[in-house]
């Protein structure tokens, strides 16, 4: 178990050298940062083709492009036409809204991305460099901490000796002298230099014959417990009481799982649409409006854990938008689950054609979006506000985390992937917070629905993840709108 925690929590990265003479770069900005990449850049590569970009630009920086003919100055802001015929990009401003529309936009193009001090955005990082000749090492944190990819970049500067790039050379000459095919060159050369890695290839021998002694352990632990348990248990009387237990089941126990796959898969892509697909398909199976409500409810709590962790995982997180919706989402939903048990329904009558008249204008924004050119939206500041307002109708109005939020955030040019992955994560809060004040004031029942609901959403959830992002943008904003324009029309027909 260990061994798999670690797994997923490595560095994932994929260390690759480019040859960035070959290749035409884009920085944004012109400032100290900018000044700080353009270093490195140069430093590395100094025939790289580099346009910089920026309204503002440093003496530093035109001191250090004049001594490199490749590179050009556009004293300006930021066009979309500055990334046609690029191949990387990188952003250096303090502009965090001009970044995420490049972002977008460079996506668009297919053109890799590089966001100064914003790992979320960023499809490739810079590291610290050690060079000894023809030596080069690059050092990654993995976005962590630069700090400590510089510190190490200093121990390592200073261990590694000059003559390195001596006996590289050396190597080179010998392996240039060797007969004899590839194969037979790398066995050569294997042996030539084992006895510098003579040691750690001992040590990995015995990691790896430790690990099949530990395997080996657990197998056979594993055999033992088995045995115990079919020795007092048979196994013919627990195939009869599976049986058993399965005809226990409601005849519409398939139909139920199907719907907490599908609304775990709309909602895990989308951000949005778990209650009003899972409610769509439980009517159609003959489940009461009572029992479907409660249900989705708690269901939801354990399909919105599976759902955010996935989005985690797969990098689709923006770790400060979560933090801004995460307390104010739950108190909203406290709040709402608080009014709704203690208030009653009754109001629920007038509070929902609002929400739905709201979410049907975003919806047909949606659509127009689609057809619409990106153009760098302002800053949206009311996230807390939002958040809570958010999560009080999704506990009062039985619904509406996904549309209110997701859609606001995706419409203030938020990108739709990382406000998918930020607002799944934070939903398993905001139905936890719900599910637990509704569990705690009238208790829960009808458990045969929610178990198919889990069952069904925690197989939907990574698949769904992996999903959030892939479809091309005019797509996802055509599936949202449809979704939204249906959630906020059937409510609406309800009503009348």
């Amino acid at each position: 178990m260990a061994d798999m925690i670690k797994e997923v929590s490595k560095n994932q990265l994929y260390p690759v050298f480019l040859k960035l003479q070959e290749l035409k770069l884009l920085l944004v900005g012109g400032g100290n940062v900018a000044l700080e990449k353009l270093n490195s850049l140069l430093s590395n590569s100094p025939d790289t083709s580099i346009t910089i970009v920026a309204p503002f630009i440093r003496e530093e920086v035109r001191e250090l492009v004049a001594r490199h003919p490749h590179c050009q100055l556009i004293e300006r802001k930021f066009e979309e036409a500055d990334l046609d015929e690029k191949d990387l990009v990188i952003c250096a401003t303090d502009d965090k809204d001009l970044h995420v529309s490049i972002k977008y936009l460079a996506g668009e193009k297919g053109i890799l991305v590089n966001v100064a001090d914003t790992p979320d955005l960023c499809d490739f990082y810079l590291g610290s460099i050690v060079q000894k000749g023809q030596l080069k090492i690059a050092i990654s944190t993995n976005g962590k901490s630069p700090t400590a990819a510089k510190r190490i970049r200093e121990v390592l500067n200073d261990a590694l000796p000059a003559e390195l790039d001596e006996v590289i050379e050396n190597l080179h000459q010998v392996r240039n002298n060797l007969n004899g095919d590839f194969e037979y060159k790398v066995k050569r050369m294997n042996e030539i230099t084992k006895t510098l890695v003579q040691k750690n290839g001992n040590g990995e021998r015995e990691l790896r014959w430790r690990r099949v002694a530990t395997y080996s352990l657990l197998a056979f632990a594993f055999m033992l417990i088995g045995y115990f348990i079919f020795s007092y248990i048979p196994f013919q009387s627990i195939a009869d009481g599976t049986v058993k237990w399965y005809r226990t089941l409601d005849p519409a126990f398939p139909i139920m799982l199907l719907a907490g796959f599908v609304a775990q898969l709309v909602d895990g892509a989308l951000g949005m649409g778990y209650g009003v697909t899972s409610a769509t398909i439980l009517l159609s199976a003959g489940v009461s409006p009572a029992a479907m409500s409660g249900s989705i409810h708690t269901a939801e709590m354990f399909a919105s854990g599976a759902s955010g962790y996935s989005h985690y995982k797969f990098g689709n997180v923006n770790k400060k938008l979560f933090k801004a919706l995460l307390i104010p989402g739950v108190l909203g939903a406290i709040a709402g689950a608080l009014m709704l048990v203690f208030i009653g329904d009754k109001y629920g009558k007038f509070i929902r054609p609002c929400i739905a008249a709201y979410t049907l204008i975003l919806g047909v924004k949606f659509i127009f979006n689609a057809f619409r050119e990106i153009k760098p939206q302002k800053k949206f500041k009311h996230y807390r506000i939002l958040a809570l307002i958010g999560g009080f109708f999704d506990s009062f109005g039985g619904g509406g985390w996904g549309p209110i939020v997701t859609s606001t955030l995706v419409n203030n040019g938020r990108s739709h992937k990382y406000v998918v992955g930020s607002v799944s994560l934070t939903e398993f809060f905001v139905t936890l917070s719900s599910a637990f004040t509704f569990f705690t004031l009238i208790g829960v029942s009808h458990w045969q629905t929610i178990l198919a609901l889990i069952i069904g959403g925690l197989v939907a959830a990574p698949i769904a993840a992996k999903l959030a992002g892939k479809l091309p943008r005019r797509t996802s904003f055509m599936l949202l709108g449809a979704l939204v324009i249906f959630w906020s029309v059937r409510i609406l027909i309800k009503i009348i």
